[in-house]
């Protein structure tokens, strides 16, 4: 039993954290007044134009700001997933926001939303990435967000051909570390497993694991990976699907093997769309979509500004323009905000003497930790 002593030693700390948890409640509240004051400015300043509430800019500044004053022991991510909470219930209060995602429920880029939305916002599933930019466009929902590219598959490139004409604005970018897991329905042992379910990335990703442990059985791509799941629920037995683990919950399936990914880094990056310029954060990237002149040296003479104004290009992807055989555009990301002297310097470059130029979005790089 415990002494005395530590009963006293327990009793005042607990009485500490009670008031501090009274202080923290305090503060929050304080702070969410403050936003909805935000929201009455905002209101009287645009009385005929709905104003903006969500300002990814500011967010990305203030999860900075928090990451580089923590001093622990709360690890910089645990601090940013609390604060990006905070601020998800602040803005609903000013205005509940409704993001598309490209779904269904349990897919990972519904988890990328809830990671850079907070849990506050009115999440939409729909069923392709042209949905998604459709409700975004057709001002349904606010926000958008589809996945763009995953760090062992490469591209998504139906979701680059959306913005051959589409008018929206990249606003974001998220990074979701991905874990895969295979589940089964009932008491579907391994050794019955025949078919396994999974979008076309996830069998990509999970192949080399595939290979080892089921070489015999049949890889059925499907539309998603919760799509997976809702199939292996609704015919149990011989089939298996790899998908979220969330997904297990929702569809009542049991893990059988967890994190089956080839690579542990395996991380899939998502963007944000919306209607809205984005300002300046500190830390931002541009991503453009350019047009050339079918002649020699157009791809140089598309990126040598870049190395000139010394700009660090993070990704270049190549599509078919739609306009004619053999004819192809370029999809490019760097380092930088449009607003930049350097940035605004090379795109307007570039502008002279590529036959289109297509600003996507200027928007905070995705934080760390977030």
């Amino acid at each position: 039993m415990a002494d005395s002593s530590t009963n006293d030693q327990l009793a005042g700390l607990r009485q500490r954290i009670d008031q501090l948890d009274e202080e923290m409640l305090r503060l929050l509240n304080e702070r969410a007044q403050c936003a909805l004051s935000v929201a009455e400015v905002k209101q009287r300043q645009s009385p005929d134009v709905p104003p903006v509430f969500y300002r990814p800019e500011r967010e990305a500044q203030v999860l900075r700001h928090v990451m580089e004053k923590n001093q622990g022991p709360l690890t910089n991510e645990k601090v940013a997933q609390v604060y990006r909470q905070i601020m998800s219930a602040c803005l609903a209060l000013e205005q509940p926001l409704r993001v598309a995602y490209l779904g269904p429920e349990g897919t990972f880029t519904q988890l990328a939303t809830m990671k850079h939305f907070g849990d506050s916002v009115i999440g939409l599933p729909m069923v392709t990435q042209d949905d998604v930019f459709r409700e975004v466009q057709s001002e349904s929902c606010n926000y958008g967000v589809v996945p763009v590219e995953n760090s062992t598959e490469g591209v998504i490139s139906h979701t680059l051909d959306n913005f051959l004409e589409s008018t929206l604005k990249i606003c974001g970018e998220v990074h979701l570390r991905v874990h895969h897991y295979l589940m089964v329905a009932g008491d579907t042992t391994e050794d019955q497993i025949e078919r396994i379910y999974a979008h076309q990335q996830a069998l990509g990703q999970c192949r080399r694991w595939l290979d080892a442990h089921f070489p015999r059985a049949s890889r059925i791509a499907v539309t998603s990976n919760s799509e997976a799941a809702r199939r292996v629920r609704d015919e149990p037995g011989a089939s298996a699907a790899i998908a979220p683990e969330i997904c297990a919950g929702i569809y009542g399936l049991r893990v059988v093997s967890g994190k089956i990914e080839d690579r542990s880094d395996n991380t899939t990056r998502f963007l944000v769309v919306g209607r809205e310029d984005v300002g300046v954060s500190g830390n931002d990237k541009t991503s453009i979509l350019v047009s050339t002149h079918n002649q020699p040296g157009a791809l140089y003479k598309l990126l040598e500004p870049f190395h000139r104004y010394s700009v660090d290009l993070t990704s270049i992807e190549t599509r078919p323009s739609r306009t004619g055989i053999w004819s192809y555009v370029f999809f490019i990301d760097f380092q930088g905000h449009r607003d930049d002297p350097a940035i605004s310097q090379v795109l307007s470059e570039i502008d002279a003497d590529a036959l289109e130029v297509k600003l996507l979005g200027s928007y905070p790089r995705a934080v760390a930790g977030t």
